[in-house]
């Protein structure tokens, strides 16, 4: 883990701390490497409760609530399922917050509408997601890292606007 990433997961782990919430992960393509960035600060076991490898959409439907319908028509990659896929690790693991990622990290599986280097990130409550899209094809591993590092960056800026409102 680079040095950027670990100033991410101690700030992340200091608000978490802070706020007493819990947190999950929902993974696809990055198969668990945020929660890998979550677990690299000591004392995570106060806020990280769990993650859930989703990597075929039989699982995704199973574990997470993923609707079969948006499967089909929309694929796995895409906004509506990284949302949805933070809501399921919500209920499923009985957090406050969670981190998703789904995509095609490469080097094969692209598609004209979703080519290699396409993963939507999402996180949030159950309530309220926020999600973004990172399309550029670095080769499987810089897009894991690239993908890892954007996700725990959109969690951090979620959790300090989190943490404004409370305090307000």
């Amino acid at each position: 883990m680079d040095f950027e990433s670990k100033i991410i997961s101690r700030e992340v782990s200091q608000l978490l701390w802070e706020m007493d919430k819990t947190v999950s992960t929902a993974e696809s393509c990055t198969g668990g490497r945020i929660a890998e960035a979550i677990i690299a600060v000591p004392g995570a076991s106060k806020y990280f409760k769990g993650g859930i490898i989703s990597y075929v959409d039989e699982v995704k439907q199973q574990l997470l609530g993923i609707s079969s319908k948006v499967l089909e028509e929309k694929t796995a990659v895409c906004e509506e399922v990284a949302k949805m896929m933070v809501a399921g690790a919500c209920k499923t693991l009985n957090t406050d917050y969670a981190i998703s990622a789904t995509g095609i990290a490469g080097p094969g599986g692209g598609t004209k509408d979703n080519p290699v280097g396409t993963i939507w990130l999402a996180c949030g409550t159950p309530e309220r997601q926020i999600a973004m899209k990172v399309e550029e094809d670095h080769g499987r591993d810089i897009n894991l890292a690239i993908a890892t590092n954007h996700a725990m960056e959109l969690f951090l800026d979620f959790l300090k606007s989190e943490s404004q409102s409370e305090q307000i």
